[in-house]
């Protein structure tokens, strides 16, 4: 896929200009339209979805768990993620757009209410926990900040990463790097029927950069304070 610039007819030479400015306009545009639909959207009721937890909680439920798959890595922290975010992650693993065999599998069994009941439940999940002392987000290197601005992440992930554009875009402060880093190579990933995940901003975005590169931005991402935890839960409670 081409770079964002590119897509819109802009010479190569004015790319590294209007990339960002493309990238907060895009994700304005697809706030609006993302607002619109959750407007519509089912409503979730967390009670019910605090029933409809027990295929989550083996690998959500465990602080430090790991996937094997695509690769080892810590499953992401979903406790106090945004409930449209959740939704719509949901349903792009049933429909295939993001490509996971345990996660496809686990959707593909449920219905729109379910998903409602159970994003409903972990964005209020662990927020009775108590709240901790706010903590100055660490600045990043010269380095990273220009690959950040490259992204124009902050655009649609908002302040410190932390305070996202649109509810159906994820809080990404303080997730674990390790899954930062295959989420985002993820979009990289072409002709594979069991890994990857298809999206246009994204993978436009992803493929600017190296492997490397975003190890680096994930392994800041991951380091700033955020709201996103892992709350210990067992079926047998």
């Amino acid at each position: 896929m081409k770079p964002l610039a590119n897509l819109f007819g802009f010479c190569p030479q004015m790319t590294k200009l209007l990339s960002p400015l493309l990238s907060s306009l895009l994700c304005l545009s697809l706030a609006f339209l993302a607002a619109t639909s959750h407007a519509q959207a089912v409503v979730g009721d967390a009670k019910a979805g605090e029933k409809k937890i027990a295929t989550c909680i083996g690998c959500h439920g465990i602080k430090g768990y790991q996937a094997s798959f695509p690769e080892v890595h810590r499953v992401p922290m979903i406790s106090g993620q945004s409930a449209p975010y959740i939704v719509s992650a949901l349903n792009a693993y049933k429909k295939g757009e993001r490509r996971h065999p345990t996660m496809r599998g686990i959707s593909d069994n449920l219905t729109e209410q379910d998903m409602a009941d159970l994003a409903a439940y972990y964005e209020a999940h662990g927020k009775d926990d108590g709240v901790l002392p706010a903590q100055p987000a660490r600045q990043p290197t010269a380095a990273v900040a220009a690959l950040l601005q490259k992204g124009a992440c902050a655009s649609c992930h908002g302040e410190n990463f932390s305070k996202p554009l649109s509810p159906t875009y994820p809080k990404i402060a303080g997730q674990h790097a390790d899954y930062l880093s295959v989420a985002l190579r993820s979009y990289k990933l072409e002709g594979n029927n069991n890994a990857g995940r298809a999206n246009g901003i994204m993978g436009g975005i992803a493929k600017q950069f190296s492997n490397a590169e975003l190890k680096a931005m994930a392994n800041y991402i991951g380091s700033l304070p955020g709201e996103l935890k892992t709350v210990p839960q067992s079926k047998f409670k």
